[in-house]
């Protein structure tokens, strides 16, 4: 059971990137996921969840209208498109089984994380 992370990299302000968490051992469609960032400095936050059920999605109000969180079943993988990219979206992006949202949270012993991808909005 693994998830891992990439689509991180260096980006000005106002680019886009499209971060990918890929599932392996276990079928993304069946889990809520969510991606979770850490700033340097900063505890970790969450930034958005799918749900299992409906694909209900949610979004910290930071990035509301400007990320994106979708669900490719096919691919096993769950997508985070970011746009309009600032400075303060900087920071270490994970995907995760869990989520501070009703419907994306599940016990500790079954969370599941990713290793992180790097994001840097930099001019």
């Amino acid at each position: 059971v693994q998830l891992v992370e990439s689509g991180g990299g260096l980006v000005q302000p106002g680019g886009s990137l499209r971060l990918s968490c890929a599932a392996s051992g276990f079928s993304v469609d069946l889990w809520a996921i969510g991606w979770h960032r850490q700033a340097p400095g900063r505890e970790r936050e969450g930034v958005s969840c799918i749900t299992m059920v409906n694909d209900n999605t949610f979004y910290t109000e930071a990035v509301k209208g400007r990320f994106t969180i979708s669900r490719d079943k096919a691919k096993n993988t769950v997508f985070l498109q970011m746009k309009n990219l600032k400075v303060e979206d900087t920071g270490v992006y994970y995907c995760s089984t869990t989520a501070p949202w009703t419907g994306c949270s599940v016990p500790s012993h079954l969370e599941v994380w990713g290793q992180g991808t790097l994001v840097n909005v930099s001019s």
